[in-house]
């Protein structure tokens, strides 16, 4: 199979399809290239947040490049609908990371104030409330709830439906979903890319790097670098149960049908397919601390999957200098950042160039410079 497009993009997940719906809304022909169902995909198993608060500590770019997603989701759920018809349930009340116990609340009293010291805190929407503070918004948290942090900016969707509307989307724009296709090399050979299949060969001007985990192995054979430490998280769902909790919680959330997300576990594991049970008990016992009265609910479903997490936590992207029209872009949160890969990323790609001002600080040069350290790209 040979078919020329204007861009190839590799990864059909939500950071993929994000970029692919964005290229596809500007009229450019587009292919997108995927494992299919057989993929350990990180869009499946995530937590769904629109998240802000503590997000770029050690890297201000990364807390403005958030910020201006968090701004933006209302037009890409808006758009989506519109489009689709499809309502990716999308609320953004605000956000609490609760704590329990003095030594927490004081750990999260401090990381408010370095990210404030940081960005500047007429910039920053994150304050530290009392426990007298979080009943009035929370009226169910437990005794032990000892406060927590807040930002307005930070919410929830329901993640299947945003990837299932983003691939309608895809449709209707005339893009090309291919699953089964996993990309084995990409060369480029005369003012384009050719990309090798097990179904045949996809030829394109540019090619985009989204394939998750797999951009480590893809990034080199065009002169770029996506260096990824993944990551095992484990979810665990109860029953349906009354609407009590209007906010997300960095751990905990109600989803739009009503049943509780709770997931709470970062494990250096690389296996998916088992659960580590002590975790889904440490998780489950922190759940019903928080709020006492889930302690009388059912769990429904439990699962653990892998995320992409590039090694210093922050996002990737790149452009490549030997390879031009060759982009990567790797990172943990694909739902929070959506609307930016969307509505950005896309355009840049389009254009055919990266912008510095807005993700310049981004470059997986950066690891070049000095071993890669930890940063605040979770919670």
């Amino acid at each position: 199979m040979s078919k020329d497009y204007d861009v190839a993009v590799v990864g059909g997940g939500l950071l993929g399809s994000a970029i692919a719906w964005g290229l596809g809304r500007l009229g450019k022909r587009v292919a997108v290239l995927d494992e299919g169902d057989i993929a350990k995909r990180a869009s499946r198993a995530n937590f769904a947040l629109v998240w802000v608060q503590s997000k770029g500590l050690g890297m201000p770019a990364y807390t403005t490049w958030t910020v201006r997603a968090s701004e933006t989701w209302g037009r890409l759920a808006a758009e989506l609908k519109d489009q689709t018809g499809l309502d990716v349930a999308l609320q953004q009340n605000g956000g609490f990371h609760l704590t329990l116990g003095d030594k927490e609340f004081e750990q999260r009293g401090e990381l408010v104030t370095r990210m404030h010291n940081q960005i500047g805190a007429a910039d920053y929407k994150m304050d530290m409330l009392t426990a007298a503070e979080v009943k009035t918004m929370l009226p169910l948290i437990g005794p032990e709830v000892s406060g927590g942090s807040f930002c307005p900016l930070d919410g929830h969707v329901n993640s299947l439906r945003t990837f299932r509307a983003l691939h309608a989307g895809l449709k209707q724009f005339g893009v090309d979903y291919l699953p089964e296709r996993p990309v084995s090399t990409i060369t480029r050979d005369g003012g384009e890319f050719r990309l090798a299949t097990p179904a045949g060969e996809i030829r394109a001007a540019k090619v985009v790097l989204a394939a998750g985990n797999a951009n480590q192995t893809l990034a080199p054979q065009v002169g770029l670098s996506a260096p990824m430490g993944p990551t095992r998280g484990q979810i665990v769902v109860t029953e349906r149960t009354v609407p009590f909790l209007p906010f997300a919680l960095s751990t905990l959330r109600q989803t739009d049908e009503g049943t509780v997300m709770i997931g709470d576990s970062k494990e250096e594991q690389l296996d998916d397919r088992m659960l580590n049970h002590s975790v889904s008990a440490v998780m489950a016992d922190r759940a019903q601390r928080l709020f006492p009265h889930l302690a009388r609910l059912n769990v429904v479903r439990s699962w653990s999957g892998i995320r992409v997490m590039p090694k210093d936590g922050f996002p990737i992207y790149d452009q490549s200098e030997t390879h031009p029209g060759a982009f990567v872009a790797c990172c943990h949160s694909g739902v929070t950042l959506a609307s930016n890969h969307a509505f950005e990323i896309a355009r840049m790609v389009a254009d055919g160039g990266l912008a510095p001002d807005l993700v310049g600080a981004f470059s997986a040069a950066r690891f070049d410079a000095a071993p890669a350290k930890t940063g605040s790209g979770y919670y």
